[in-house]
C-alpha cells in the first residue's frame, strides 16, 4: 500500500502544482483532481458482483460533471481535489479539506 499511497500523493501534488501561478498552463486552464472511492465500471462490476452499487460513482455523473465544469457551471477553483461521496445513487462532489 506505500506505492499506492505515494502514487495518490504525488498526483494531488501535481494538481496543485499546475495550479500554481506561473506553473506554465495556459491562462483560463484549471487543474482539478477527483478523488471517487468506487467508479462503476464493468470490469469492477465484474471482480466485485456482490459490492453495494449504489455506493458506486457512476461513469454518466463523471461525464455530466466534466461538461458542466467545462462549459463554467460551478466549476472548482484550479488546484481543487473534488471528493466523490455516493450513497443510494447519489453523488455529492465536495472540496477535500
Amino acid at each position: 500500500m506505500v506505492g499506492y499511497g505515494m502514487a495518490k500523493a504525488a498526483v494531488h501534488q501535481l494538481c496543485q502544482s499546475l495550479a500554481a501561478k506561473n506553473s506554465g498552463m495556459p491562462s483560463g486552464a484549471v487543474a482539478v483532481a477527483i478523488l471517487p472511492v468506487t467508479l462503476d465500471t464493468p470490469m469492477n462490476r465484474k471482480f466485485m458482483p456482490d459490492a453495494d452499487f449504489s455506493s458506486w460513482t457512476t461513469l454518466e455523473y463523471i461525464a455530466e460533471m466534466f461538461f458542466s465544469w467545462a462549459t463554467g457551471v460551478d466549476r472548482p477553483a484550479s488546484g481543487s481535489l473534488m471528493q466523490l461521496t455516493t450513497s443510494g445513487g447519489e453523488t455529492q462532489a465536495v472540496a477535500a479539506q
